[in-house]
């Protein structure tokens, strides 16, 4: 029997399973003592203090304070574990972040080179992420334009891909979902159509629509433009969704060269109520490794 049945199962028997602030892993915390900031770890990251059951894993993560979780691969996932996944988002309070919604060409044009063939498959993925969304109670999904087309000049490929955004967001408004486009760095991820936070900027601003945000990867942008704060504040409103991760190594805050504290406490003066996703590895192996993580975001969360 899995340990979290086995301990659902016993606390039912013995009438101590509270139906507030109750913890399946045999502790309880008050449910007051939480970040300042909605910090979401991602399915995988505390798989050794939890276990692969992605569902032990949300009860952990709802433990241990934190309000919200991602997944990229939710999508994929087969339906009855997603829904089982959102049973336990409504029964702990979890809010669901950014999931990945649809197929990212790393190495070839898609959107920016306005094949109408590669538009309508984006378009018919962002039609099945709706679904998800729906599913898993899902607000946002991560969008990649994907690489450039070498044999257009970019004024052409941005045209393209406005084209292409403003069509999905047709799909994405009635339903009140938004899908957030993150540059990504030229280290990580060499020639893609989509960098930096100006041009993400420049084409929320052309798609004009509150389904199409930007997803501000605070990793990525360390690496492809730095000046952090400044350029967070000046796409401030067109921002939907951060992700963290530290530079070097992409682990958590406290492990790199990012001043974490300054740039959290900037964003929680912001008045930011949305998601930061924790899109990073552990930089310490096993059970000790995940409690690092977890220590080090109690260390850069805002003090008040």
């Amino acid at each position: 029997m899995k340990r979290r049945h086995f301990i659902q199962r016993t606390a039912m028997a013995t009438g101590t399973l509270s139906l507030t602030g109750f913890s399946v892993f045999g502790r309880s915390r008050d449910l007051s003592d939480t970040f300042q900031l909605n910090y979401a770890p991602h399915i995988g990251m505390f798989r050794e203090s939890a276990g692969e059951d992605p569902l032990d894993q949300l009860h952990f993560m709802a433990d241990e304070g934190f309000r919200a979780f991602e997944d990229n691969g939710m999508a994929d996932r087969p339906l009855a574990e997603q829904n089982a996944m959102a049973r336990v988002m409504i029964e702990r309070g979890l809010q669901m972040g950014v999931f990945v919604a649809h197929k990212i060409y790393w190495n070839s044009p898609n959107l920016a080179s306005g094949d109408p063939d590669k538009r309508e498959e984006f378009l018919s993925q962002i039609r099945n992420s709706v679904e998800v969304a729906k599913r898993v109670g899902a607000r946002w999904m991560t969008v990649v334009p994907g690489h450039k087309d070498l044999t257009l000049n970019m004024g052409y490929q941005t045209a393209h891909v406005v084209e292409t955004l403003k069509r999905a967001s047709e799909i994405l408004e009635p339903h009140e979902l938004t899908m957030v486009l993150e540059p990504l760095n030229f280290r990580n991820h060499p020639g893609l159509f989509l960098t930096e936070s100006p041009q993400a900027y420049e084409i929320c601003k052309a798609v004009d629509s509150p389904s199409c945000k930007i997803l501000f990867d605070i990793y990525h942008q360390q690496i492809q433009e730095g000046n952090l704060i400044p350029n967070i504040d000046a796409c401030w409103d067109e921002i939907a969704y951060f992700q963290i991760g530290d530079n070097p190594g992409r682990k958590e805050p406290t492990t790199g060269e990012i001043n974490y504290p300054n740039v959290l406490e900037f964003i929680h003066r912001k008045g930011f109520k949305g998601i930061l996703g924790m899109e990073h590895g552990n930089s310490k192996p096993g059970v000790a490794g995940e409690r690092a993580v977890i220590e080090a975001y109690k260390t850069v969360d805002p003090k008040t």
